[in-house]
């Protein structure tokens, strides 16, 4: 039998070869240090906590909930962004609550999408940001990740040469999986393009607490006139290490946030009430848990890049997310990436994510994830500096090593 047609769309999953590699090798003993999946390993906060214990099992909370999320938690988001961005939200028609950001897309994606639609999307990239129109009968058209100049010529090139004309772009800053950060000029020149050609905006920013400098990253509904063509999205995941409650937002566009809303009243009836109530008192509590959740990823971060550097892979800081985004070595980059994390499992007991499951584009690379403590990324670079040393001996049977020029 021929396999399902949505199903025929999507590529062969990367990141499973990997997990599946890493699950063999544990079963048999071993102790891997898995910087692969982006799963933050930090505790929720108490007063979060506090407050889903409170609400659960109270009078009608295990009743269907609201699709688009409850009064409060809607307002709560509006008053975040009031306060993070200086952007004012109408809870009512310009906030949705999603099942985490990645539902938002993908459903956003469904909401919006013919059959041929093409959408420009960064690669690499998070995969739903590509999938999600894809599953949706769409097309996507690589553009750069990076936010500089020569992505807007980029852009204009896309333009002149799809057929029919993109009806979206997707941005994603701070980037999963490349760290990078937009800076609100580029934003500004972002919205300029998008009305000018009359395509909507879909940003990505679930990334936008977790930075290591003084300057938080923008939302592009900072940039004059965004609304006009703007959804973004955001989570609790990441902020408030709150992955597995599945809560995100969508804010922005009314007329983009209508057809979500329509799509999500057929398909959910939004998350577990108690989740919803707690979620808005993280929004609306103190923000002692968002610094320390920083800080803590910014010691992790410096431990990287200390010791794998020390190790002999060399890393560039990163400047926001919790990612670190770094070129396979030499040695080894004529493998490709998901052979390489392959090896690092192997001969290193180190599990990191390949670049190529992020996009063709991603394959020199491979993106290694700040949710181990200090001492187990030391743990890591320990075993990447005697895989590294050995691997001449090693692996000559094995693969064929780039000797160095």
């Amino acid at each position: 039998m021929s396999e399902f047609h949505r199903v025929r769309r999507l590529p062969p999953y990367v990141f499973e070869q990997v997990n599946k590699l890493k699950a063999k090798a544990r079963a048999a003993g071993a102790d891997i240090v898995d910087l692969g999946m982006g799963n933050p390993d930090l505790p929720a906060p108490k007063h979060v906590l506090d407050k889903l214990i409170e609400t659960v099992g109270k009078p009608r909370t295990d009743r269907y909930s609201a699709s688009k999320g409850i009064p409060g938690l809607r307002r709560a988001q509006a008053g975040y962004y009031a306060r993070r961005f200086g952007v004012k939200l109408n809870p009512e028609t310009q906030v949705v609550a999603t099942l985490g950001s990645k539902e938002g897309f993908a459903n956003m994606a469904q909401a919006i999408t013919a059959p041929g639609d093409v959408v420009l999307g960064p690669n690499p990239s998070y995969p739903i940001h590509a999938f999600g129109f894809l599953m949706a009968g769409g097309v996507i058209r690589s553009v750069p990740a990076e936010p500089t100049p020569d992505y807007f010529i980029a852009l204009e090139r896309a333009m002149i040469h799809s057929t029919p004309k993109p009806i979206a772009v997707v941005v994603c800053y701070p980037s999963n999986p490349t760290a990078m950060v937009a800076s609100l000029d580029f934003y500004k020149d972002l919205v300029l393009f998008a009305k000018k050609h009359e395509i909507f905006i879909l940003s990505d920013l679930a990334y936008a607490e977790v930075y290591f400098d003084d300057d938080p990253p923008p939302s592009v509904l900072q940039a004059p006139g965004a609304f006009d063509v703007t959804v973004e999205f955001t989570s609790m995941s990441k902020t408030y290490s709150m992955a597995g409650w599945r809560m995100g937002f969508a804010v922005g566009n009314e007329r983009l946030l209508s057809a979500l809303s329509r799509v999500k009243s057929y398909l959910d009836y939004g998350a577990y009430t108690p989740i919803q109530v707690a979620a808005a008192a993280a929004l609306n509590g103190p923000d002692d848990c968002i610094k320390e959740m920083r800080a803590t990823y910014k010691r992790r971060r410096d431990a990287m890049v200390e010791s794998f550097t020390a190790a002999g892979w060399a890393i560039e800081p990163p400047r926001a997310s919790m990612f670190a985004w770094t070129p396979v070595p030499e040695k080894f980059r004529h493998l490709g990436s998901l052979e390489f994390s392959k090896l690092l499992i192997e001969k290193a007991d180190v599990a990191v994510a390949p670049g190529v499951g992020f996009g063709e584009h991603g394959d020199d690379y491979v993106r290694l994830a700040l949710v181990e403590n200090e001492q187990r990324i030391r743990q890591a670079a320990r075993g990447v500096k005697r895989f590294f040393e050995s691997a001449d001996q090693t692996l000559h049977n094995v693969v064929q090593l780039k000797k160095p020029a």
